[in-house]
């Protein structure tokens, strides 16, 4: 007998139990027992017949950079890692988007230099974008941009939080 099934035969005898004591018995409290015990049994029942599927984490996935050939096959890797392991998606965007909790990543590594997209990838929570933190007020500061995250062009228009603390002023 499966364990589904099992459990079936526990409910069942659970409701009947509670037909039983509602059928039999005139006290109050007994029959208030009753009905809970045949409403926890049909709630029961309804639960197990709702398919249930194992939750696995995703697939680890083996990339081979000798395969590598041009900037199309690293692009195709990277869309991989964004949308499954990495689970960048999530709360990024590549491109506008109304729902996006975290900043646009389209053209992102144009905008920022090789470093601070390391440090991105490796401790997302380093910096976070002032309009993108989750706690307290924001600060009227204007922070300005530590060495470490210039771009290309110098530093990016949007303020930067160095964890929960202001960049340098």
């Amino acid at each position: 007998m499966s364990e589904v099934a099992r459990l079936q035969l526990i409910c069942l005898s659970v409701v009947g139990s509670g037909i039983l004591i509602l059928l039999f018995i005139r006290s109050v409290f007994p029959r208030v027992i009753g009905f809970v015990a045949i409403v926890l049994g049909i709630f029961m029942l309804t639960s197990l017949s709702i398919p249930q599927m194992a939750s696995l984490p995703p697939v680890e996935e083996k990339f081979d950079i000798a395969t590598v050939k041009t900037p199309t096959d690293l692009a195709a890797i990277g869309q991989k890692i964004f949308f499954s392991k990495g689970q960048c998606a999530l709360c990024h965007s590549i491109g506008p988007s109304e729902s996006a909790r975290c900043p646009d990543l389209k053209g992102i590594g144009a905008k920022l230099s090789r470093e601070f997209l390391y440090e991105s990838l490796t401790q997302p929570q380093a910096y976070v974008y002032m309009d993108y933190r989750h706690e307290g007020r924001r600060s009227t500061i204007q922070p300005t941009c530590p060495p470490s995250i210039r771009t290309r062009s110098g530093c990016p228009g949007t303020k930067f939080s160095r964890s929960s603390h202001s960049c340098s002023r």
